[in-house]
Parts: structure tokens; C-alpha cells; sequence
């Protein structure tokens, strides 16, 4: 992409460029200081790309500085790759291209079973699932009658799921229900419903990666906004609602894939206050709520169901239960619900029907299925995090509250060069860069702890001795970094 073709989402004012910085300053010139951190800051992902940086004046005035130390500053970022400048679009954020740079060829899970593989997120079937496909089996004979296909879902399951919100303090009713083959097709429906080519949709950076890929096969332009350890950037959110005026906004809001953080109760309703006031569909996905293994579950993204019109949430049956089933679902507006179903009808006319009443059953047993699972994982999660601080020290291994994955910092921009390295020690794992809008995200990985304990500790000892490969034990565990390795 040449400078002038660079698109530019969004500008960042000095002020909260100077807070997003916070305490930059450490020995050594000052504008060489400036530049680290604000490196830093776009390798972590928390200064998004494509982002139009403050002037140098106003920056120095927010900062404190002077005008030389914030020009120099910007002068050593554009030599290096991390920033251009443009007349009418001023210093805009990217990421230098190294010469005969490749991105690693993954290796497609359960390609070769002799690798542990950490690069999925998602449990094995709970013991009750067969005991539901029987009662599913029995009930079968009553559904037999009429045709098979059920557009907006089996009554019974929407009938069971509008229960279950509704006992969780979100009134909802049945038509305001769709069930779906699978989140990943409600995703889909949405997009297709909202967005076009050139169209913006924002999502946090980082997230699901399949949901960025439904967004750039519509055509559309995938926004991001910075979601770090202390979760999503509501300023930054409603500073690019204003200014970008997307068609779309796409959260996970609820032990976030893969950062495991959660938005609290105040940036929930700031969120739904948004939603309303720039009249935008904001998307909760909450397919991770129920894995909550500290502490109580997140409240309902959707509140008392009030902003209806804005606020729209998906669920799925494969994170609590089981990825096999295929079972998915909207909340939503019964307008929006139609509409979706109407958009459906060029995908297929309707999820499997046996695997409806599975769902349905597993939803009436949920509170006890659910507290197996969740005990399981737990124990999971402490051991894989236990591993890790043992034989990788220098890293950062936050301990996230819920969900399926650990976000590990590696305190040096590797991930995607460990990704390959790892494979060669018998571990597949998902780079950091997966996760994010761009190729920021270097310093981080994620690891799933829903395997079995041995898959676990296998996988920890393969990173360690890639890491090892990589020259890790000369490195001090310290950012901000210089350069992409």
C-alpha cells in the first residue's frame, strides 16, 4: 500500500494520545523516550493503526515538552517505518514491511495428531450431551409432521432460550428470537444485513478472528478500537462512532476471545448509551458468558432489553456445550429478527432439527452441566497457568476471570516467529497477529486451556524450548521494543 493510498479511520487528539501514553518517560533523550512508547503503544495494538496522530505542537503542549522533542520524536517513526505523513491527512500510524517478510504457513488443527494443539479454544463434549440426544431422540416423533425446516428456528427452542433470558433479567419473548446454524452463521447474518462493500464495521482489536474475516468478505472495512487488560476504550469507541459513522459494531463483551476480559456494568450501559444516541447496531456476542469461572456472571449485555432497536446479542451452544451441535442464535428486535431471516434464505432454510432439541434439553439441565464444566476448566486454566510461570517466567501471564484462553505478553514482538518455531517442537499455536485488524499484536499470544492436562503440559514444554530456539534466554523481558523480529 503506498502513503497515499493509506486509509485514515480515525484522529487522536493530543490530550488522549498523552493519557493512551501514560508515564513514557525514561533515561536517555527525551524524543528517543517519546518514540519508544509511542512504538510501543502501535505494536501492542493499543494505538490502532490507520489512526491520524496529533500535530507536533499540540502534541508537545499535551505533553509537556517541547516542540523539537515531539518533531524528532516523529521524524526517528517515519525513518523507521511506524508512521507516515501525508498532505490534508497529516501523521498517520502503521507498521514498517520488512524486505522478503512472509507471514508462517499455519498448520490446519487435527492435521497431524502427534502435536499438542493449543490453537483452538473450545471444550470437548460434557458426559450429559448423550443422555440429551436420547431425550432429543424421544421427542423427534412430534417434530416429524411438517417439513423439516424451521427459517426462524424450532419453536421449542426459542420458546426454551426466551425463558432463559428472560430468567437472567432480560425480558424476552420468542419473535425475538433466531436460531442459527452456529454463531459464526448469526455473524455472518448480521454483517450481511448491515454492511456492504466500502462500508465500516468497528470491532475491538483484539477479537474473534472469523468475525473479521465475514467482515472483509462483505466488502466492508473492519475498524478497530483497542480492547487491552483494562478492557474495551469506550472514549475511543464513541470517538469513531463519530467519526467514522460505521454501519456495525461487533463486541464481545463477556471474557472476551482472547483477552478473557470482561466490560463491568458502567461500560456496559455506556455502551448501550452509544448505541442509542448514534443509532448504531452495536453486537454483543456473549457465546464465553457462561464459562464465568471467578466470581459472579457478567449481567446480560442487553440490560433490561430497552435499547432493543441498537442492541442485539448472539449466542451459541458451542462454547458451553459442545462446538458439534451447530446451534446458534440471535437476540433481537422482531423486526431485525425477520430481516435477518429473509437475508438467511440465500444461505439455507434452517438448522438441523435434532440438533435443536439437543440444545433445548441441554438448556433445561444448564445450571448443572454448566457447573461441571465450569469446575474442569478452572482447574485447567490454574494448571496451564501454573506451567507457564514455572518454565517461562519472563512472560506475563494474566489469570483471566472466565472463558476458554489465556493472553499471554511476551514482552518482545515474536509471536508469529514462536508460532513457527513451536510447530517444529510439537505445539500448533495462534499467533497474536490472528487476532488483530492488522499486524500489530506481536507481543502477545493466545492459549487455550480447555485440553486435557497432558496435552497441556506437553504444549508448554514445546514453547519453552522454541522460545529457547529463539534466543530468548539473552533477552530482557522490558518494552517498549525497537523492531519487528
Amino acid at each position: 500500500m503506498t502513503v497515499s493510498d493509506l486509509p485514515t479511520d480515525r484522529r487522536m487528539a493530543g490530550t488522549r494520545l498523552a493519557r493512551l501514553l501514560g508515564a513514557w518517560q525514561h533515561a536517555g533523550p527525551a524524543y528517543t523516550a517519546l518514540a519508544d512508547a509511542l512504538r510501543a503503544a502501535v505494536l501492542s495494538g493499543t494505538l490502532p493503526l490507520s489512526t491520524r496522530l496529533p500535530g507536533e505542537r499540540e502534541l508537545a503542549d499535551a505533553l509537556g515538552i517541547s516542540r523539537t522533542t515531539a518533531t524528532a520524536a516523529y521524524g526517528l517513526l517515519r525513518d523507521e517505518g511506524y508512521l507516515v505523513s501525508r498532505r490534508g491527512s497529516g501523521t498517520v500510524t502503521t507498521l514498517p514491511t520488512a524486505p522478503g517478510a512472509r507471514t508462517p504457513t499455519p498448520v490446519p488443527p487435527g492435521s497431524d495428531d502427534s502435536l499438542a494443539d493449543l490453537s483452538v479454544a473450545a471444550p470437548s463434549a460434557p458426559s450429559a450431551l448423550h443422555a440429551a440426544y436420547l431425550a432429543a431422540l424421544d421427542a423427534l416423533p412430534r417434530h416429524l409432521a411438517g417439513t423439516g425446516y424451521s427459517p426462524l428456528g424450532l419453536p421449542v427452542l426459542r420458546d426454551a432460550l426466551a425463558r432463559w433470558y428472560t430468567r437472567r433479567g432480560a425480558p424476552t419473548t420468542p419473535d425475538q428470537i433466531l436460531v442459527t446454524t452456529g454463531a459464526q452463521q448469526a455473524i455472518h447474518l448480521l454483517v450481511a444485513a448491515h454492511a456492504g462493500p466500502g462500508d465500516r464495521v468497528v470491532v475491538e482489536q483484539p477479537t474473534y478472528p472469523h468475525a473479521m474475516d465475514v467482515v472483509r468478505a462483505a466488502g466492508a472495512r473492519p475498524v478497530p478500537v483497542p480492547s487491552g487488560a483494562d478492557g474495551l476504550d469506550v472514549d475511543l469507541l464513541e470517538s469513531t462512532l463519530r467519526q467514522v459513522a460505521p454501519r456495525l459494531v461487533y463486541l464481545i463483551p463477556d471474557h472476551r476471545n482472547p483477552t478473557g476480559t470482561s466490560l463491568d456494568p458502567a461500560q456496559r450501559e455506556q455502551v448501550r448509551a452509544l448505541a442509542r444516541r448514534y443509532r448504531t447496531t452495536v453486537v454483543g456476542d456473549e457465546v464465553l458468558r457462561e464459562l464465568t469461572l471467578d466470581g459472579p456472571a457478567p449481567e446480560l449485555y442487553a440490560g433490561d432489553g430497552t435499547a432493543a432497536h441498537v442492541v442485539v446479542t448472539i449466542g451459541s451452544a458451542s462454547k458451553s456445550f459442545w462446538g458439534g451441535l451447530r446451534v446458534g442464535w440471535v437476540r433481537a428486535h422482531p423486526d431485525l429478527v425477520g430481516r435477518l431471516a429473509s437475508v438467511r434464505a440465500h444461505v439455507d432454510i434452517g438448522t438441523a432439527p435434532m440438533e435443536q432439541l439437543v440444545v433445548a434439553e441441554l438448556i433445561e439441565r444448564a445450571d448443572d452441566v454448566l457447573a461441571a464444566r465450569r469446575r474442569v476448566l478452572r482447574e485447567r486454566r490454574d494448571l496451564l497457568v501454573g506451567l507457564l510461570r514455572d518454565q517461562l517466567p519472563a512472560w506475563d501471564v494474566p489469570v483471566p476471570a472466565g472463558g476458554l484462553s489465556l493472553w499471554v505478553d511476551l514482552g518482545a514482538p515474536v509471536s508469529s516467529a514462536l508460532a513457527a518455531s513451536a510447530v517444529r517442537h510439537g505445539v500448533r499455536v495462534v499467533p497474536g497477529p490472528a487476532f488483530g485488524v492488522d499486524t500489530a499484536l506481536e507481543d502477545h499470544l493466545r492459549l487455550p486451556f480447555a485440553e486435557e492436562p497432558d496435552v497441556l503440559r506437553r504444549g508448554v514444554l514445546g514453547l519453552a524450548a522454541a522460545w529457547q530456539d529463539l534466543g530468548s534466554a539473552t533477552w530482557e523481558p522490558v518494552a517498549p521494543v525497537r523492531a519487528v523480529v
